[in-house]
């Protein structure tokens, strides 16, 4: 079928790290070409999505509008609005995380703060996650950016997000709430952002656990592209298989589909 929406991860789908993902940056422009409607949808809260939209312009020869940018950040912001608690929160991230969420109108306490919500860090310290140890203890709610445990880098696979997050579950004995991807909080948002029926959305992404099954869990089909995290080898174990599988995405052929 024609489908008539796409979800796109970035990091490991349109770019690697620092490095060019050619075939990424040419499915976009066919995307605008056809005026196909499209949202990128991205676990990555270190970035505001002006600066996604600039890197993306700069560095990886997409144009893309401001709107067709959807984070993590701006999905947990979303839900802690949905929740209502009192506006204060202790933030483990980076300004694209903490710049979101104070703007929204919260509040930093490291005391007792209603939120702990916990991004990629890369100048993480043992005191942050102490603080955010004893606020989750104290009853704070605990939210979790997002499940990725590594980031595909052109270094190779660094620690993510989810990394520190299982690192706070285990020290507190907490269940975090996660909001990015293969959650539902952030896909069934996606999708009323993007406006098509979720039948007709193909999500597209690199890694099998957080991409793939944000789709397969939440009903869209799905297009695995082998450029980031998930190997071609590993394609024939999956539990549940894609709807589609690319080496890369120049093979994508929009009106056979």
């Amino acid at each position: 079928m024609n489908y008539k929406g796409y979800l796109i991860d970035l990091d490991g789908t349109i770019y690697k790290g620092k490095s060019r993902i050619p075939a990424g940056e040419r499915f976009v422009q066919e995307l605008q070409k056809r005026q196909i409607p499209y949202l990128f949808v991205t676990n990555n809260t270190t970035r505001r999505p002006e600066a996604v939209q600039q890197m993306l312009a700069e560095e990886f020869n997409v144009q893309t509008p401001l709107k067709t940018i959807y984070t993590a950040s701006l999905a947990t912001i979303d839900y802690m609005n949905d929740l209502g608690r009192e506006k204060t929160v202790y933030v483990i991230g980076e300004d694209g995380l903490k710049s979101a969420i104070f703007e929204a109108g919260y509040v930093e306490n490291q005391e007792e703060p209603a939120y702990v919500v916990v991004g990629l860090d890369t100048e993480v310290t043992y005191e942050k996650l102490a603080i955010a140890t004893l606020a989750i203890e104290n009853g704070a709610t605990f939210i979790g950016t997002n499940p990725d445990l590594n980031i595909p880098t052109e270094r190779g696979l660094l620690p993510g997000a989810g990394s520190l997050i299982a690192l706070l579950e285990a020290a507190t004995r907490v269940k975090p709430i996660f909001i990015g991807k293969p959650e539902a909080v952030i896909m069934d948002k996606a999708l009323a952002l993007l406006g098509t029926e979720r039948s007709q959305t193909l999500m597209v992404g690199d890694n099998y656990m957080t991409d793939i099954r944000a789709g397969i869990d939440n009903g869209f089909p799905t297009l695995l592209v082998l450029t980031g995290f998930t190997k071609a080898e590993e394609v024939s174990d999956l539990p549940i298989a894609p709807t589609h599988v690319l080496s890369s995405l120049d093979e994508w052929r929009f009106d056979e589909n």
